[in-house]
């Protein structure tokens, strides 16, 4: 069985990466920034130990210098291995300003490029994108396009984009698989999650406004919202990394059967009060309020989110459905599943360490 090396480690999707890979009795190692390592090595021990499969070797390094920042032995050792190079290291948040973003999705992935280019034992590339290198884009966005869109919705969809060119262009040199997953939630059956971020912050301003005698709707939106389990995206991805015919391919592991944004807004409003929504909040007026820093910190939402409630686009998802044919993992329905989600939420939102703080 091939190593698989990943960067991005101990975040949420690279650990539950590594720890779906051990299972299957993969051998592990990570590249990991000083400044995460004592976390990284709490994390290894938790899966050696959960999985039963070898150490995991972890190497200090960083992607935003030349050559990851790795040691000569460090280098060699991964240069001397068949492997699959797993790059999932970035900066997720919608927030984010565009320099950090730039020196770490763009710059970063750059030099994880350059890095993969001299590995003589790569079997696979796996990268992971975003739906939303789309952009403002709207209709059907396709698996074998990357257009660049008018306008992007924040500085994580524009750097992700760029950095989706920059690996794209090595399809012709090297096994390449680009994941581009959909807005990602936790964990279809247990509700499990790392942070409260994406449809999360929608779970947070209903939990504030709870005491209204009413929560109304925001704004009028017939436009679907594409949220995925985590689990869906952990198991497509570790399957999809040994299938000799995904390489050269750019999937959407995304929900094939999406539900609109109001349906999936009603029925959380219900999960976290045991009410409906009533009435609507123009999202003018929803957007006005969220420029407001203490009430976008009093509701815990990232103004950023209000983009995606009526933006029109639906990811054609062929190619991954084609792909997975002969697996049996299929996208968890997102409303049958929400019970799982808002339990585990209600279960840890007092918690600090899941909450995202809000600039």
């Amino acid at each position: 069985m091939k190593m698989m090396v990943f960067t991005g480690f101990p975040g949420f999707i690279a650990t539950r990466l590594m720890e779906t890979s051990a299972e299957k009795g993969v051998t592990l190692a990570a590249i990991v920034l000083a400044s995460e390592m004592e976390a990284a090595k709490t994390a290894a021990g938790r899966i050696e130990k959960q999985t039963g499969c070898g150490s995991i070797r972890l190497l200090a390094g960083d992607i935003t210098k030349p050559g990851l920042a790795l040691s000569g032995e460090d280098t060699q050792y991964l240069q001397d291995r068949e492997l699959v190079f797993w790059h999932l290291a970035a900066i997720y948040d919608l927030a984010v300003p565009e320099a950090i973003a730039r020196k770490v999705n763009i710059e970063g992935t750059g030099h994880v490029n350059d890095f993969v280019k001299s590995l003589k034992g790569l079997k696979r590339y796996m990268y992971f994108s975003t739906a939303y290198v789309a952009g403002a884009r709207e209709g059907i966005i396709r698996e074998d396009e990357l257009i660049r869109p008018e306008a992007f919705k924040n500085h994580y969809e524009e750097t992700k984009f760029e950095a989706e060119l920059l690996v794209d262009k090595l399809k012709g040199e090297l096994p390449v698989t680009i994941i581009r997953p959909g807005i990602v939630r936790g964990h279809s059956k247990s509700g499990e999650t790392s942070k409260f971020d994406g449809p999360y912050f929608f779970l947070n301003m209903i939990d504030r406004m709870k005491h209204m005698p009413v929560i109304p709707y925001i704004g009028h939106s017939k436009a679907t919202i594409n949220v995925v389990p985590v689990d869906y995206i952990l198991e497509a991805s570790v399957y999809l990394s040994l299938l000799d015919e995904a390489a050269g391919a750019t999937v959407h592991l995304t929900d094939p059967n999406p539900h609109p944004v109001e349906e999936v807004y009603r029925a959380m409003v219900h999960e976290m009060t045991g009410t409906y929504p009533k009435g609507h909040l123009p999202k003018k007026l929803a957007a006005l309020s969220m420029s407001i820093p203490m009430v976008r910190k009093y509701l815990s939402v990232e103004a950023e989110t209000l983009d995606y409630m009526d933006w029109q686009a639906k990811f054609d998802t062929q190619r991954a459905q084609a792909l997975l044919q002969e697996s049996d993992i299929k996208c968890a329905d997102f409303l049958e599943t929400m019970p799982a989600m808002v339990a585990f939420y209600k279960e840890h939102r007092a918690d600090k360490n899941y909450q995202v703080p809000i600039t």
